[in-house]
C-alpha cells in the first residue's frame, strides 16, 4: 500500500511590520503612524499600532491617558509580559506607552539580546494582524533600534526643510548598521514629505532635493500643513474620524493606496 505524500500545511500569514522613524522630532511621525493605520483599517486591514515613544503621543491621540496605565510597553520590553496585556481597542488597536518607557533603555542595557526584545514581544500577535505600525521616539537610541530590528520596512516622514533632511543621512547610516548586524531584510519603504507649505519656495526646493537624492523612494503623496492635525489629537481621535472629508484625511487615504500598491508589487 502506498503511503500518501504528506500534505504541507500552508504557512500562517503574519503581519508586515512597518516602523515610522526619523530622529528629528516634530515631523508628523505620530500623526502619520496613526492616520495611515486608520486609513488601512478603512480598507479592511487589521492593524496594530505600537507606541514606542516615552512621550506617549500616539497613546494620547486615541484618547488614552498614559498616566492611568498600570502596564505599558515598558513592562513588555523590560519585564517580558505579553504585549496583549497593553493593547487597548480604539479606532485601531494600540499597544500603549507611558513615561516609564523613558527608563527602558537603561533597564535593558544589561540584557543579552536587548535589541530584539520588541521583536520577541511581537511574536505573540503577528498572526492576529495584517500590519503592525510602530511609532518611534525622535532619537536613534535602543527603542528605535528595537523597532528597526523588528521591522520589515521603514517609512520616514520628513519635514520639508533642509535641517530635517540632513537627519536622513544619519538614519541611513543606522539602518546600514542594523542590516549588517541585526536585520538584513529591513528596507526604507519610502520617504514622506510632511508639513508641506505649498506657498513657500523653500518647501518646493526641499522636495526637489529629496527627489534628486532618493528618486522614486519619495512618496507621491504629500502631507500638507493643516490646523486639523493639532485639533484631532486633543479630541482623542484620528484626523480621518475628526475631519473625514478634509484635505488631511484625503492625503492619508491616498498614501494608504500608494503604500498598499507598493506592498502588492
Amino acid at each position: 500500500m502506498s503511503i500518501p505524500d504528506a500534505v504541507e500545511s500552508p504557512a500562517t500569514p503574519t503581519a508586515s511590520v512597518v516602523a515610522f522613524a526619523n530622529q528629528k522630532g516634530g515631523v508628523a511621525k505620530t500623526t502619520t503612524t496613526l492616520n495611515l493605520a486608520v486609513a488601512f483599517a478603512e480598507e479592511g486591514h487589521r492593524v496594530l499600532c505600537c507606541d514606542m515613544d516615552p512621550q506617549g503621543n500616539l497613546t494620547m491621540s486615541q484618547g488614552i491617558d498614559p498616566d492611568t496605565l498600570e502596564k505599558s510597553m515598558y513592562d513588555v520590553l523590560v519585564h517580558h509580559i505579553s504585549i496583549r496585556e497593553v493593547i487597548r481597542k480604539r479606532e485601531i488597536d494600540v499597544a500603549c506607552a507611558s513615561i516609564d518607557l523613558a527608563g527602558a533603555e537603561i533597564a535593558m542595557s544589561t540584557m543579552i539580546g536587548r535589541e530584539r526584545s520588541f521583536q520577541k514581544a511581537l511574536r505573540d500577535v503577528l498572526e492576529d494582524y495584517d500590519f503592525v505600525f510602530v511609532d518611534t521616539p525622535p532619537s536613534l537610541g535602543l527603542l528605535t533600534i528595537n523597532a528597526l530590528t523588528a521591522a520589515d520596512r521603514v517609512i520616514v516622514p520628513v519635514q520639508c526643510e533642509y535641517l530635517s533632511m540632513r537627519g536622513l543621512i544619519q538614519l541611513q547610516n543606522t539602518l546600514a548598521m542594523i542590516r549588517e548586524n541585526l536585520n538584513p531584510e529591513v528596507e526604507i519603504e519610502g520617504i514622506l514629505p510632511t508639513l508641506v507649505d505649498t506657498r513657500t519656495l523653500h518647501a518646493k526646493e526641499a522636495i526637489e532635493l529629496l527627489e534628486e537624492n532618493f528618486g522614486d523612494r519619495v512618496f507621491a503623496s504629500r502631507i500638507r500643513k493643516t490646523v486639523r492635525f493639532a485639533e484631532a489629537p486633543v479630541k482623542g481621535m484620528s484626523v480621518l474620524k475628526y475631519d473625514p472629508d478634509g484635505l488631511a484625511a484625503h492625503a492619508y487615504r491616498q498614501l494608504a493606496k500608494e503604500v498598499l500598491s507598493n506592498a502588492n508589487r
